[in-house]
Protein backbone atom coordinates (compact mmCIF):
# COMPACT_ATOMS: atom_id res chain seq x y z
CA UNK A 1 0.00 0.00 0.00
CA UNK A 2 2.90 2.24 1.01
CA UNK A 3 4.83 1.35 -2.04
CA UNK A 4 1.65 2.66 -4.47
CA UNK A 5 2.01 5.83 -2.34
CA UNK A 6 5.51 6.13 -2.68
CA UNK A 7 5.48 5.54 -6.49
CA UNK A 8 2.65 8.41 -6.84
CA UNK A 9 5.11 10.80 -5.74
CA UNK A 10 2.92 10.83 -1.77
CA UNK A 11 5.82 12.19 0.80
CA UNK A 12 4.15 11.32 3.97
CA UNK A 13 3.77 8.00 2.52
CA UNK A 14 7.90 8.23 1.87
CA UNK A 15 8.68 9.46 5.22
CA UNK A 16 6.54 6.32 6.81
CA UNK A 17 8.05 3.74 4.83
CA UNK A 18 11.65 5.54 5.72
CA UNK A 19 10.82 5.01 9.27
CA UNK A 20 9.81 1.67 8.85
CA UNK A 21 13.07 0.86 7.28
CA UNK A 22 14.83 2.54 10.29
CA UNK A 23 12.66 0.55 12.42
CA UNK A 24 13.98 -2.26 10.97
CA UNK A 25 10.17 -3.58 10.18
CA UNK A 26 10.01 -7.18 8.25
CA UNK A 27 7.19 -5.84 6.34
CA UNK A 28 9.07 -2.28 5.11
CA UNK A 29 11.34 -4.64 3.49
CA UNK A 30 9.06 -5.76 1.72
CA UNK A 31 6.96 -3.04 0.76
CA UNK A 32 10.77 -1.44 -0.45
CA UNK A 33 10.91 -5.05 -2.71
CA UNK A 34 7.80 -3.62 -4.79
CA UNK A 35 9.94 -0.68 -5.45
CA UNK A 36 12.71 -2.09 -6.83
CA UNK A 37 11.61 -2.62 -10.44
CA UNK A 38 10.57 1.07 -10.47
CA UNK A 39 13.84 2.60 -9.89
CA UNK A 40 17.39 3.54 -11.24
CA UNK A 41 16.62 6.64 -12.74
CA UNK A 42 18.43 8.78 -10.25
CA UNK A 43 21.91 9.81 -9.82
CA UNK A 44 23.71 9.04 -6.60
CA UNK A 45 26.32 10.96 -5.70
CA UNK A 46 28.28 9.97 -2.34
CA UNK A 47 29.87 12.44 -0.44
CA UNK A 48 32.70 11.10 1.84
CA UNK A 49 36.05 11.85 3.81
CA UNK A 50 37.41 12.16 7.43
CA UNK A 51 35.37 14.03 9.95
CA UNK A 52 35.77 18.47 9.68
CA UNK A 53 36.42 18.33 6.10
CA UNK A 54 33.37 20.16 5.45
CA UNK A 55 31.17 17.63 4.32
CA UNK A 56 27.65 19.02 5.22
CA UNK A 57 28.44 22.72 3.95
CA UNK A 58 29.13 20.57 0.60
CA UNK A 59 25.92 19.07 -0.02
CA UNK A 60 23.87 22.18 1.26
CA UNK A 61 25.73 24.03 -1.71
CA UNK A 62 25.20 21.55 -4.33
CA UNK A 63 21.89 21.25 -3.41
CA UNK A 64 21.78 25.02 -3.70
CA UNK A 65 23.01 24.61 -7.32
CA UNK A 66 21.08 21.64 -8.63
CA UNK A 67 17.74 23.71 -7.33
CA UNK A 68 19.14 26.34 -9.39
CA UNK A 69 19.00 24.17 -12.52
CA UNK A 70 15.46 22.99 -11.68
CA UNK A 71 16.89 19.21 -10.61
CA UNK A 72 14.40 17.30 -8.26
CA UNK A 73 16.54 16.22 -4.94
CA UNK A 74 17.16 13.82 -3.01
CA UNK A 75 19.45 14.07 0.75
CA UNK A 76 20.62 11.23 2.84
CA UNK A 77 22.75 12.38 5.71
CA UNK A 78 23.74 9.68 8.17
CA UNK A 79 24.46 10.94 11.55
CA UNK A 80 26.07 9.93 14.41
CA UNK A 81 23.50 7.98 16.89
CA UNK A 82 22.33 9.42 20.11
CA UNK A 83 23.61 7.47 23.48
CA UNK A 84 20.16 8.51 24.92
CA UNK A 85 17.77 8.49 22.81
CA UNK A 86 19.07 6.11 19.83
CA UNK A 87 17.89 8.73 17.56
CA UNK A 88 20.04 10.94 14.83
CA UNK A 89 21.88 13.60 16.33
CA UNK A 90 20.80 16.11 13.63
CA UNK A 91 23.69 18.24 13.51
CA UNK A 92 24.04 18.18 9.80
CA UNK A 93 20.17 18.66 9.25
CA UNK A 94 20.22 21.64 11.31
CA UNK A 95 22.75 23.34 8.74
CA UNK A 96 20.37 22.60 5.50
CA UNK A 97 16.80 24.11 7.18
CA UNK A 98 16.82 27.17 4.15
CA UNK A 99 15.89 24.51 1.66
CA UNK A 100 13.28 22.61 4.45
CA UNK A 101 10.36 24.89 2.67
CA UNK A 102 11.47 23.46 -1.26
CA UNK A 103 9.25 20.52 -2.33
CA UNK A 104 11.70 19.64 -5.05
CA UNK A 105 14.22 18.83 -2.04
CA UNK A 106 13.80 15.64 0.32
CA UNK A 107 16.30 15.58 3.67
CA UNK A 108 16.05 12.25 5.39
CA UNK A 109 18.47 12.11 8.68
CA UNK A 110 19.19 8.04 9.44
CA UNK A 111 21.14 7.65 12.73
CA UNK A 112 24.47 4.99 12.50
CA UNK A 113 22.52 2.84 15.11
CA UNK A 114 25.94 1.10 15.59
CA UNK A 115 26.69 0.08 11.90
CA UNK A 116 30.29 1.08 10.63
CA UNK A 117 31.87 1.94 7.22
CA UNK A 118 30.27 5.45 6.93
CA UNK A 119 26.26 4.26 6.32
CA UNK A 120 23.34 2.78 8.53
CA UNK A 121 21.66 0.19 7.27
CA UNK A 122 18.45 1.52 6.42
CA UNK A 123 20.27 3.64 4.01
CA UNK A 124 20.41 1.67 1.65
CA UNK A 125 16.58 1.20 1.77
CA UNK A 126 16.50 4.98 1.98
CA UNK A 127 18.24 5.79 -0.96
CA UNK A 128 15.60 3.45 -2.85
CA UNK A 129 12.78 4.92 -2.05
CA UNK A 130 13.92 8.38 -2.82
CA UNK A 131 15.04 6.69 -6.30
CA UNK A 132 11.18 5.58 -6.20
CA UNK A 133 10.02 9.32 -5.72
CA UNK A 134 11.71 10.76 -8.53
CA UNK A 135 14.51 12.35 -7.36
CA UNK A 136 17.11 13.09 -10.20
CA UNK A 137 19.86 13.87 -8.20
CA UNK A 138 20.29 12.03 -4.65
CA UNK A 139 23.21 13.11 -2.37
CA UNK A 140 23.75 11.03 0.49
CA UNK A 141 26.68 12.12 3.48
CA UNK A 142 28.39 9.78 4.99
CA UNK A 143 29.34 9.86 9.03
CA UNK A 144 33.11 11.02 9.04
CA UNK A 145 34.87 7.65 7.94
CA UNK A 146 38.57 6.63 7.58
CA UNK A 147 40.77 4.96 5.34
CA UNK A 148 38.83 1.67 5.33
CA UNK A 149 35.35 2.43 5.71
CA UNK A 150 34.41 2.21 2.43
CA UNK A 151 30.74 1.37 2.13
CA UNK A 152 30.24 4.61 -0.17
CA UNK A 153 31.60 3.68 -3.10
CA UNK A 154 28.97 0.40 -2.57
CA UNK A 155 26.33 2.99 -2.84
CA UNK A 156 27.26 5.40 -5.02
CA UNK A 157 27.57 6.08 -8.43
CA UNK A 158 29.97 8.68 -8.40
CA UNK A 159 31.85 8.88 -5.07
CA UNK A 160 33.10 12.21 -3.85
CA UNK A 161 35.94 11.86 -1.61
CA UNK A 162 36.49 15.48 0.19
CA UNK A 163 39.64 16.04 1.96
CA UNK A 164 41.24 19.39 3.62
CA UNK A 165 44.92 20.54 3.57
CA UNK A 166 45.32 18.86 6.82
CA UNK A 167 45.19 15.94 5.46
CA UNK A 168 48.15 16.08 3.85
CA UNK A 169 50.77 13.97 6.11
CA UNK A 170 47.74 11.16 5.76
CA UNK A 171 47.70 11.15 2.21
CA UNK A 172 49.69 7.30 1.94
CA UNK A 173 47.36 6.48 4.47
CA UNK A 174 44.14 7.11 2.80
CA UNK A 175 45.56 4.92 -0.31
CA UNK A 176 44.41 1.96 1.80
CA UNK A 177 40.51 2.84 0.97
CA UNK A 178 39.00 6.19 -0.06
CA UNK A 179 42.04 6.85 -1.94
CA UNK A 180 41.36 3.93 -4.36
CA UNK A 181 38.09 4.21 -4.51
CA UNK A 182 37.13 7.74 -4.97
CA UNK A 183 36.19 9.32 -8.53
CA UNK A 184 36.37 13.14 -8.13
CA UNK A 185 38.46 14.38 -5.03
CA UNK A 186 37.78 17.57 -3.34
CA UNK A 187 39.90 19.54 -1.85
CA UNK A 188 38.28 21.86 0.68
CA UNK A 189 39.59 24.89 2.63
CA UNK A 190 41.77 25.50 -0.10
CA UNK A 191 42.30 28.78 1.03
CA UNK A 192 43.96 27.55 4.02
CA UNK A 193 47.69 26.77 3.86
CA UNK A 194 49.17 24.22 3.05
CA UNK A 195 46.17 23.77 -0.20
CA UNK A 196 49.05 23.99 -3.00
CA UNK A 197 51.08 21.21 -1.17
CA UNK A 198 48.17 19.30 -0.62
CA UNK A 199 47.06 19.72 -4.52
CA UNK A 200 50.42 19.13 -5.86
CA UNK A 201 50.42 15.65 -3.78
CA UNK A 202 47.03 14.43 -4.67
CA UNK A 203 47.53 15.35 -8.47
CA UNK A 204 50.66 13.36 -8.53
CA UNK A 205 49.44 10.66 -6.86
CA UNK A 206 45.69 10.22 -9.11
CA UNK A 207 48.01 10.78 -11.54
CA UNK A 208 48.99 6.92 -11.72
CA UNK A 209 45.67 5.58 -11.49
CA UNK A 210 42.75 5.02 -14.14
CA UNK A 211 39.65 3.35 -14.07
CA UNK A 212 38.46 2.40 -17.38
CA UNK A 213 40.09 5.30 -18.59
CA UNK A 214 38.89 7.66 -15.76
CA UNK A 215 41.56 9.72 -14.20
CA UNK A 216 39.99 11.11 -10.95
CA UNK A 217 40.06 14.65 -11.17
CA UNK A 218 40.81 17.39 -7.92
CA UNK A 219 38.31 19.97 -7.33
CA UNK A 220 39.46 22.93 -5.02
CA UNK A 221 36.60 24.26 -3.16
CA UNK A 222 35.87 26.31 -0.41
CA UNK A 223 32.43 25.19 0.74
CA UNK A 224 31.45 27.65 2.85
CA UNK A 225 32.06 30.69 0.67
CA UNK A 226 30.39 28.68 -2.00
CA UNK A 227 33.79 28.56 -4.25
CA UNK A 228 34.25 25.73 -6.54
CA UNK A 229 30.62 24.22 -6.14
CA UNK A 230 29.63 24.75 -9.84
CA UNK A 231 32.87 23.31 -11.40
CA UNK A 232 32.20 20.61 -8.76
CA UNK A 233 29.03 19.49 -10.41
CA UNK A 234 30.75 19.85 -14.00
CA UNK A 235 32.72 17.11 -12.97
CA UNK A 236 29.81 15.13 -11.26
CA UNK A 237 28.18 15.34 -14.70
CA UNK A 238 30.97 14.62 -16.51
CA UNK A 239 31.70 11.20 -14.47
CA UNK A 240 27.99 10.51 -15.07
CA UNK A 241 28.45 10.79 -19.40
CA UNK A 242 31.66 8.41 -18.86
CA UNK A 243 29.87 6.14 -17.25
CA UNK A 244 26.93 6.04 -19.82
CA UNK A 245 29.16 6.70 -22.84
CA UNK A 246 31.41 3.25 -21.24
CA UNK A 247 28.30 1.25 -20.43
CA UNK A 248 28.88 1.42 -16.85
CA UNK A 249 25.19 3.48 -16.01
CA UNK A 250 24.05 0.61 -14.05
CA UNK A 251 27.13 -0.67 -12.48
CA UNK A 252 26.51 1.53 -9.49
CA UNK A 253 22.94 0.64 -9.00
CA UNK A 254 23.96 -3.26 -8.93
CA UNK A 255 26.63 -2.69 -6.20
CA UNK A 256 24.12 -0.76 -4.41
CA UNK A 257 21.41 -3.42 -4.66
CA UNK A 258 23.38 -6.32 -3.92
CA UNK A 259 24.90 -4.68 -0.99
CA UNK A 260 22.17 -3.99 0.71
CA UNK A 261 20.32 -7.42 0.27
CA UNK A 262 23.63 -8.18 2.08
CA UNK A 263 22.89 -6.12 4.63
CA UNK A 264 19.34 -6.43 5.02
CA UNK A 265 19.65 -9.99 4.81
CA UNK A 266 22.56 -9.84 7.90
CA UNK A 267 20.01 -7.94 9.90
CA UNK A 268 16.97 -9.67 9.45
CA UNK A 269 19.10 -13.03 10.06
CA UNK A 270 20.61 -11.54 13.19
Amino acid sequence: MLAEKVLEGDLKAASQLMRALEEGEGWAFRELSKLIPHTGGAHVVGITGPPGAGKSTLVDRLIEVLRGRGKEVGVVLVDPTSPFTGGAILGDRARMQRHSSDRGVFIRSLATRGETGGLSLSAWGVLEVMDALGKEYILFETIGVGQDEIEAHHAADTEVVLLTPAQGDDLQMLKAGLFETGHIFVLNKADLEGAERMEGLLRAALAMRTEGDWTPPVVLTQAHRGVGVEELLERIEQHRAFLERKGLRGEGRRRRLRRGFEKILEHLLR
